[in-house]
């Protein structure tokens, strides 16, 4: 029997941090879309999201105690999974149990980036989620930013259908660090600032260089080089501020992660081309707030976006003072001086556009434009550019040895 496409897509969602509200803000925007369920450890975070959901007319939503609850419910078609990097292996692995045993209906799961924290537990995902038969989607934002889908498509249709198809994609991100404790752990997270947003940048980087309606495996990564530095977090005077904030359980004068990353990688397209994707991440920079800056370049063409070049500012003298707060812009550092002014973050930063899509797909029985697949390759990359950044050498693909690796900063301590 055929899948039966859906008027409405009901969600649950797995997952109550911060991550979990801007999705939830970006699906006023989305069509066809109901939030049902939530689940998460935390009773009041569960309460808040489900007054969130309501706030914003999104449906009706119900905390859940457990996630076989979640699961089990019948008002849930699909979860979008937004929990810390270190629980979702084990969330994939109920989801496969209750699904495979009949008692969950759910059809389609979406994962939060980055897929996993190593190869390994990323190739598990990606069997788990179609060994149950479930559409699967990996959340990476930035391939959706509302400046990535219009300049890739004049860059194609205008430039490289021209001059010849482009080479060198530039992709970086940076702020002055993350919202929660377990972030900052690298057993938790996986690594640091290169787990946590490199992620994103190679990611939009093959993106940008894939041909349209192109599948995402005809670029092949033939090779990466990266390296990763502790530049301002592990200062003394800045390793006690994280004590201070999230307690014993963040000691960066003891067992940093990496607060700056450099990477370097090389594909070629089906044509033998050469391609090279640049690009670099960092949780030590202080600036207005969170700063993206994209480049996709050609024979005879360019493309920028710079997430802080906004067309709205404003300006306040040091005589307005009020609390601190993020309502200009994402990790906003100030509120006095010249701000820029994102005015639909969720659009700009691609989550309106990410949650449509899927929706869309998971709705119709449609293939997203991003699955588990491409969220294990991210992971064989970030996992290759960490093994670099420990040998000092560059990794050449394939590199079945990275299979079982863990980055320096994740594994047990001794």
């Amino acid at each position: 029997m055929g899948f039966e496409p859906k008027n409405t897509l009901r969600i649950g969602l797995v997952g109550t941090g911060f991550i979990a509200q801007f999705h939830l803000r970006s699906m006023l925007g989305v069509r066809n879309v109901e939030v049902t369920g939530v689940y998460s450890r935390s009773s009041d975070r569960r309460q808040k999201i489900v007054e969130l959901v309501d706030e914003l007319g999104l449906g009706h939503c119900t905390a859940h105690e457990s996630l076989e609850g979640l699961l089990q419910a019948g008002d849930v078609d699909a979860v979008w999974i937004l929990s810390p990097n270190h629980t979702r292996l084990d969330i994939m692995r109920t989801i496969h149990q209750e699904v495979t045993a009949g008692r969950s209906k759910i059809f389609a799961v979406a994962c939060e980036k980055p897929l996993a924290r190593t190869i390994g537990e990323a190739r598990e995902m990606l069997r788990l989620a179609e060994e149950a038969g479930l559409n699967h989607g990996y959340l990476e934002n930035q391939v959706f930013c509302t400046p990535v889908i219009r300049g890739k498509e004049i860059i194609w249709r205008r430039g490289a259908s021209t001059t010849g198809r482009p080479y060198l994609a530039r992709a970086a991100e940076e702020h002055s660090g993350p919202h929660e404790a377990w972030f900052w752990q690298g057993d938790k997270q996986g690594g640091g600032v290169l787990s946590d947003m490199m992620c994103h940048s190679v990611e939009v980087g093959r993106h940008l260089l894939t041909a349209p309606g192109a599948p995402r495996n005809s670029l092949t990564v033939k090779a990466v080089n990266g390296m990763v530095a502790n530049l301002k977090w592990t200062r003394p005077h800045y390793a006690d501020q994280l004590r201070e904030r999230y307690g014993t359980e963040v000691d960066y004068r003891n067992r940093p992660s990496e607060d700056f990353a450099r990477a370097t990688i090389s594909l070629e397209d089906e044509e033998g081309n050469e391609l090279v994707i640049e690009a670099s991440t960092s949780w030590a920079y202080v600036g207005a707030g969170l700063r993206i800056q994209l480049e996709l370049l050609g024979p005879e063409y360019a493309m920028e976006f710079n997430s802080l070049a906004t067309g709205l500012k404003v300006f306040m003298s040091r005589a307005v003072t009020g609390s601190e707060g993020e309502d200009l812009v994402e990790k906003q550092n100030a509120e006095q001086g010249l701000m820029p002014v994102l005015e639909d973050e969720a659009g700009v930063y691609g989550y309106t556009d990410e949650n449509r899509h899927m929706v869309e797909c998971f709705r119709k029985g449609e293939t997203p434009l991003e699955t588990f697949h491409d969220g294990l390759a991210v992971v064989e990359m970030l996992i290759g550019l960490y093994r670099s950044a420990e040998t000092g050498q560059t990794i050449n693909f394939p590199a079945p040895e990275l299979e079982d690796y863990v980055p320096p900063v994740a594994r047990p301590r001794a």
